[in-house]
């Protein structure tokens, strides 16, 4: 491991992944703001207070299919009962029983009247004059609904800080709900810093890099469901990173940076953050990665991410996307991963946690990309998810089970 430039130097202290994540929970807190919107513009919203059901679901009891309503007491022995004229429609409350030992017809969804318990399928059934017979008895109650047997009023139906989703709605709705009171969309700034940066689609430098990791993580915060604040790229210069910093202060909740967070002479991201902000600068055991910067600037939460494509991806899911959710009114839930074979072998340092650009195969393995190379675009585009291999794990063998996270569990 002479050679590998992530190795942890002896006598320099290194903070575990699950420390990191842990500090990033503890010391941020959801923005205060709240706003009320219909259920029109609830999906992706976080509740800022739990919401509880207004109205039973159903409403009334009601027939399950197109059939034959009766009290179930009343059914003789020979399966036969006496036809009403008329049926039972939706939508209407019946103001006539059904007298013991009759039946009437009823449509899906029809509020049961006074009498009936029990309905019965038409297909199964059969008109012999003014006698309506059955194929077979059913079960007391079959086809029915009963009146709240889905939800009963007060019913908890989300928490506070749950993150609608498209089929939420449909709950909402049954019980009564027509508007929410929500936490604002998380505004998210990016920020890029670097003389060597070039815009996409400009006239090329051999001597400089067209900006990726922007438009990147502009992406990936739009896939996370919050909103994507584009900052722009700013020079290493003093004056121009404090206007930007100022800049995404004023329009954005959070704002990731690229570049400039380590300590070198031209990082003025952590140098302006150190002098007149509260930077907090870690190093983290972790591949790709490591260095990672946290401060506020006029009270905005700052991250400052690896300069490194790769690194400031992966850093991007580990770490930033816990600090969205919380700042966004969300408790945070781990990403879901499967265990799943090892295609490859691999040797690795103890004492950090290392995440491979990977892929599953039609034998349902995993595979990694050949090379581990944080500027390596093509392994981005190559991957599905990230294989984590654990802080304490040295070798991993052909066939051995790892952790496989689809990327996709970062954002469902």
């Amino acid at each position: 491991m002479n050679n590998d430039c992530f190795a942890m130097p002896p006598g320099v202290k290194w903070l575990p992944v699950d420390e990191a994540i842990y500090r990033i929970q503890s010391n941020l807190e959801p923005i205060g703001k709240t706003e009320e919107i219909t259920l029109g513009e609830a999906s992706g919203r976080v509740l800022a207070e739990s919401i509880s059901a207004c109205r039973d679901n159903p409403a009334m009891s009601n027939s399950a299919v197109d059939g034959f309503g009766f009290s179930f007491a009343s059914l003789s022995s020979k399966n036969e009962l006496e036809l009403e004229e008329g049926y039972i429609a939706p939508g209407i409350i019946p103001d006539e029983p059904v007298p013991m030992g009759k039946a009437r017809r009823i449509l899906t969804g029809a509020p049961l009247p006074k009498g009936v318990d029990t309905v019965q399928l038409k297909e199964f059934s059969k008109i012999q004059g003014n006698l309506l017979q059955f194929d077979y008895k059913p079960k007391k109650g079959a086809n029915t609904r009963l009146a709240g047997e889905d939800i009963t009023v007060g019913d908890l139906l989300f928490a506070k800080g749950h993150r609608i989703r498209t089929h939420d709605i449909a709950t909402l709705v049954a019980a009564g709900i027509d508007t929410i009171k929500v936490h604002p969309r998380l505004r998210v700034g990016v920020l890029s810093t670097g003389n060597e940066l070039l815009q996409a689609g400009s006239s090329s430098d051999p001597a400089k890099v067209f900006d990726a990791n922007r438009p990147m993580i502009l992406a990936l915060i739009d896939k996370f469901g919050f909103t994507p604040v584009d900052l722009g790229m700013v020079r290493d210069n003093r004056k121009e990173v404090r206007a930007k910093l100022d800049e995404g202060a004023s329009s954005c909740d959070l704002i990731l940076t690229s570049g400039g967070a380590s300590s070198g002479r031209e990082d003025y991201i952590s140098d302006l953050l150190t002098r007149e902000g509260d930077l907090n600068f870690w190093r983290i055991a972790i591949k790709p990665g490591r260095p990672l910067a946290l401060a506020r600037w006029q009270s905005t939460v700052i991250f400052g991410l690896p300069g490194n494509p790769i690194a400031a991806f992966v850093c991007s899911l580990i770490f930033g996307y816990p600090a969205m959710q919380i700042l966004s009114g969300q408790e945070w839930k781990p990403p879901v991963g499967f265990m799943i074979p090892a295609a490859f072998q691999k040797s690795k340092k103890a004492g950090r946690r290392e995440y491979l650009r990977a892929r599953s195969n039609k034998a349902g393995q995993v595979e990694v990309f050949g090379s581990e190379g944080s500027g390596l675009t093509t392994s981005l585009a190559w991957s599905e998810g990230l294989v984590e291999l654990g802080d304490d794990i040295r070798q991993i063998e052909k066939g051995a089970l790892v952790k496989y996270y689809p990327y996709s569990s970062f954002w469902t």
